[in-house]
């Protein structure tokens, strides 16, 4: 599964960034500890700070990871979005649409 990870760093972390801490090479460690690859890694200006486009096994892989970041206290803000297959999800609310009778 692909998913987004998104996250906003600690002030404690940022002066870690300022070292020059490679947070790209962290990254990619963290995803092959798990099996999972990073597709791209952005620093960007905004809410967040980081945006890091993944490839996992599954679900529980994707939350454990979030999970993990959460933990380590380095970001104010973690979030994770997984991608969905829109062409599928149409195709099963179309079917559910056609069966399904509303109350009242």
């Amino acid at each position: 599964m692909k998913a987004l990870l998104l996250g906003k760093y600690a002030p404690h972390a940022l002066k870690g960034i300022i070292s020059g801490s490679d947070r790209e090479a962290a990254v990619k460690k963290l995803l092959k500890s798990v099996g999972g690859s990073a597709d791209y890694v952005a620093f960007v200006r905004g809410k967040y700070d980081v945006v890091v486009r993944i490839e996992v096994k599954d679900q529980e892989t994707a939350i454990g990871l979030a999970l993990a970041i959460k933990a380590s206290g380095a970001f104010e803000e973690a979030d994770y979005l997984e991608e969905i297959d829109m062409p599928k999800v149409v195709q099963v609310a179309q079917m559910a649409a056609s069966s399904y009778v509303a109350a009242g």
